[in-house]
């Protein structure tokens, strides 16, 4: 499989390691749109939100702990944004399961109408 975020998690590719479990791999996103801006994958491959299912569900739950734990330590108290794009018309560009941790700086509405 030839998964950029899989790559990550293996240690081939580079990446700012914020946090690591058995069940997921954290880092600094390389284009941050806030000041704090951490991915979350699972460690395991799953290709995407769609994809999660009654044998794979238990690793959202321990990533949202990680995110939990790692937003307190980042200082987020006054509140933080949690993202995961399912699709390309959702915007996902890579296709492993993530989830955006966002935060930092007021961030105002995620979606407008056009």
């Amino acid at each position: 499989m030839d998964c950029l975020f899989c790559k990550i998690v293996e240690g081939e590719i580079p990446s700012k390691k914020v946090y690591e479990d058995e069940y997921c791999y954290a880092f600094e996103d390389i284009a941050p749109i806030a000041p704090v801006h951490i991915l979350f994958v699972p460690k395991k491959h799953i290709g995407g939100a769609c994809d999660i299912t009654a044998e794979n569900s238990a690793v959202v739950g321990k990533i949202y702990e990680a995110i939990a734990k790692v937003a307190k330590e980042k200082g987020l108290g006054n509140g933080w944004r949690v993202v995961s794009n399912n699709g390309p018309d959702a915007g996902q560009t890579v296709f492993h399961l993530h989830f955006h941790l966002i935060g930092g700086r007021p961030l105002g509405v995620m979606v407008s109408e056009e």
